[in-house]
């Protein structure tokens, strides 16, 4: 039972319970975080339970939350990369702290609803997945703005073999990168899919050789640290509010930033140095 349900996607590995609703900046049990880059511009998180193959569990949400909150707060960094130690990126949730629920408990607990806290983050946040990203591990790099994958990835909802569905996002995100047909199917029968069939299917955006993915992901970092992070912020808000309004209400709403950005410092600075035929020197107002 337990190779089973490693290969679907799910740790039977010791309990974490701890609490997710308050976020600590100490020291933390599941995550490592690093400032990377030239600039150390660019905050790296690492989920740290190799040997559970980072398996998602409410302690290493609650410290993924904290690290994500004490990035999103410190002026220095203007992205983030969120990988897994070891040879996965996460292999889904940690059914040992699910097996016991029922329905009373999850509903009112509103179970899962703090694993989303990436989706508040103004920052861009950047997937790097280097091995198996399964289940819940599959949506939390579906939660970050961009996917990056070494070609030993593989992809996959499995929750449909233990007899469940997605929770966290799954059956919601992969649909719009996907389309009906690919969901239906990854969702329907809990297959693995490799890197390079997500990136055709339109999931990912590029594959690397496992070497390359945290340089690789470290350049994109850096480039669009490069750049204003106000304006990265209202380009980021844009894009994500497609997905909720029709094309009419979307085009509205992108107008009304493009305006915005009439309003900044940036913009001017942009436009002049684009005239001027030199490099910008954003100051992020």
């Amino acid at each position: 039972m337990t190779s089973l349900l490693s290969r679907i996607g799910y740790s039977t590995s010791r309990l974490c319970r701890v609490s997710i609703r308050t976020f600590t900046t100490g020291q933390r049990e599941f995550i490592l975080t690093e400032k990377i880059g030239e600039k150390k511009n660019v905050g790296l998180i690492k989920l740290n339970r190799p040997k559970a193959l980072n398996a998602l569990c409410d302690g290493l949400m609650n410290d993924l939350n904290s690290a994500l909150a004490e990035f999103e707060a410190d002026p220095e960094i203007a992205a983030m990369i969120i990988t897994g130690n070891g040879k996965a990126f996460a292999a889904g949730a940690d059914i040992k702290e699910m097996k016991e629920y029922d329905f009373t408990k999850v509903f009112s607990g509103g179970f899962l609803t703090g694993w989303t806290h990436i989706n508040q983050c103004k920052k861009p946040t950047i997937a790097a997945v280097n091995g198996y990203a399964l289940g819940g591990g599959c949506e939390l790099a579906m939660m970050c703005d961009i996917i990056y994958a070494s070609d030993a990835a593989k992809f996959g909802q499995p929750e449909i073999l233990i007899g469940t569905i997605p929770g966290a996002g799954g059956t919601q995100r992969i649909i719009r990168s996907v389309g009906k047909s690919k969901a239906m199917e990854i969702c329907l029968t809990g297959n693995q899919f490799t890197a390079v069939e997500a990136e055709k299917m339109g999931l990912i955006s590029k594959v690397f050789p496992p070497d390359q993915l945290i340089p690789e992901s470290l350049k994109l970092g850096e480039k669009i640290a490069s750049l204003s992070k106000l304006t990265v912020a209202m380009c980021k808000n844009a894009v994500n509010r497609s997905y909720e309004l029709t094309l009419t209400e979307g085009l509205n709403y992108e107008r009304n930033l493009f305006y915005s950005t009439f309003a900044t410092e940036d913009r001017k600075e942009g436009m002049a140095a684009f005239v001027e035929k030199r490099p910008p020197n954003f100051q992020d107002k």
